[in-house]
């Protein structure tokens, strides 16, 4: 999971790009960066290993020159956390294009061999998002003649859209043009248009979540449609088309559950009503599976999960307490890459105040159970903090499958829940009872808001991949590939201290 921003405006863009990738380091820590165009100037580059406020310096922001410009955090769900990936990625023909992207190709190994083969297309990384960059490139070369048009423009993601599947959210920036902005035909990663008035002009915007755009001011339009390409020229002018092939609107409801901040809407969804739900939901199923329950106090694994157990302590009649701080200055621990770091970093980010657990039975909310490693490190620290017993819940379902499309869950092996029972996880990560939310009772918290939706990529819980090519022989590829031990092998080979690069 990463995330986009991309903004055509009256003024400088620099520093309005790094304000919205600061409000979306939550979904990616790893990698920065940021592209802008000045007519005069040219391209202007930063990007680095390293969180957004440590990639950019003031010297860097002097630099970045221009009122166009796109943005991007990465979170790895392919190579290691010190690669030299980060985006946004460039190709100089045709035009000069810059393209930062969210999600993941799941036919990326065939368009990789079509592209060196037939398009005689050159690539330097195993990135899907250089992929990405160089079919655009592509079929743009073969459609313009002089200047690129909107027109052009949308006919080269048209055929884009046919070549590439999985879930992917785009922006590019096309030197001298003007920015252009797309969504996989399954809308599965989040895109979102705004716009705002300057001195008479209107400024356009796209970013992945509505966070981004409130904190620059602009005005949240609606969110760009599965298969829509949006056009922004340097002028400012808007052009919008949708996709002429099959589309479907199946957002990622992972989105909800865990990545997006509260405060955003995704999909005309709020994500903090979509919480709320998912509490009052959970505390239905616990009041059918424990009906004499005997819980003195619910606790939220800060922060994600705070909102849902606020409504489950709520529906339940019982105490809600904050019973762990947390460590502001650690990362999100699930995006963190690599079992080990993540396992370190529960008891650095986490710490318990005894009062709220000594010779209570607490229930601790999670938003949802991954790879169990967290929810054992905190059931853990509830005991020594003195707590009588300790039940666990989580907000979502169990997550038994990978998840293919711009999620690191690409290991079935990796996954607690994978092949095991409720009763067997319970077991693992220690707690005296675990409860589960239903799949239905999700899909319900998070559709309540937009009926329009009537299906969601729930792959990770259903093991139904939306776009339907995804086979079990692609799934054990994947995990081969993206497993953490793959992963810290090629961190270990790209481990050269800190990159940065400049155009």
């Amino acid at each position: 999971m990463c995330g986009v921003v991309g903004m055509v405006s009256a003024n400088p863009a620099g520093q309005a790009l790094y304000d919205a990738l600061t409000v979306m380091q939550h979904r990616g820590q790893d990698a920065a960066g940021i592209v802008t165009w000045s007519g005069e100037r040219g391209l202007k580059q930063r990007k680095g290993n390293g969180l957004v406020r440590d990639v950019f310096r003031s010297r860097h922001m002097m630099r970045l020159e221009g009122n166009v410009g796109i943005g991007h955090v990465r979170y790895p769900t392919a190579g290691g956390s010190k690669s030299s990936e980060a985006q946004p990625f460039y190709v100089n023909s045709p035009y000069g294009i810059c393209l930062a992207h969210n999600g993941n190709l799941t036919n990326h190994d065939e368009l990789t061999e079509l592209l060196i083969r037939q398009d005689r297309r050159h690539l330097s990384t195993n990135s899907d998002s250089e992929v990405l960059l160089n079919v655009f490139a592509h079929e743009l070369q073969m459609r313009v003649n002089g200047k690129p048009t909107a027109k052009n423009i949308f006919a080269a993601i048209e055929a884009l859209h046919r070549r590439c599947k999985g879930g992917y959210a785009v922006v590019a920036l096309i030197v001298g043009y003007g920015i252009v902005a797309f969504r996989d035909p399954n809308g599965i990663r989040p895109l979102v248009l705004g716009e705002r008035e300057v001195g008479g002009r209107t400024d356009h915007a796209v970013a992945s979540e509505s966070v981004a755009l409130d904190i620059l001011q602009f005005s949240r339009v609606r969110d760009i449609n599965p298969g829509e390409c949006v056009v922004i020229e340097n002028d400012g002018s808007l052009h919008c088309q949708e996709f002429s092939g099959t589309t479907a609107h199946t957002p990622c409801i992972f989105e909800y559950v865990y990545f997006a901040r509260p405060d955003s809407i995704l999909d005309d969804l709020s994500v903090y009503k979509a919480r709320l739900r998912m509490g009052e939901q959970l505390a239905g199923k616990i009041v059918r599976d424990f009906p004499d329950h005997d819980i003195d106090v619910v606790i939220p694994i800060p922060d994600t999960s705070c909102t849902s157990a606020l409504q489950v302590a709520y529906h339940l009649g019982v105490k809600y307490r904050e019973g762990f701080i947390k460590n502001r200055y650690i990362g999100r621990t699930f995006i963190m890459p690599g079992q080990e770091e993540r396992k370190k970093s529960v008891r650095r980010k986490l710490n318990a105040i005894d009062l709220e657990f000594r010779n209570k039975n607490v229930l601790l909310v999670d938003d949802s159970i991954v790879r169990g490693t967290t929810s054992k490190q905190i059931i853990k620290l509830a005991r020594e903090a003195g707590a009588a017993k300790v039940y666990f819940a989580s907000a979502a379902p169990p997550v038994r499958y990978p998840n293919v499309y711009g999620i690191d869950m690409p290991a079935a092996a990796e996954l607690i829940a994978n092949g095991r029972t409720v009763e067997e996880i319970e077991d693992l990560i220690g707690a005296d009872r675990l409860i589960y939310q239903d799949l239905n009772g999700l899909i319900r918290s998070v559709r309540h808001g937009n009926s329009a939706i009537t299906e969601f990529d729930t792959s990770c819980f259903s093991g139904e991949y939306v776009t339907g090519d995804v086979t079990d022989e692609y799934l054990h590829e994947l995990e081969e590939r993206r497993n953490d031990a793959a992963k810290q092998k090629r961190a270990t080979q790209h481990d050269h201290g800190p990159k940065v690069v400049a155009l």
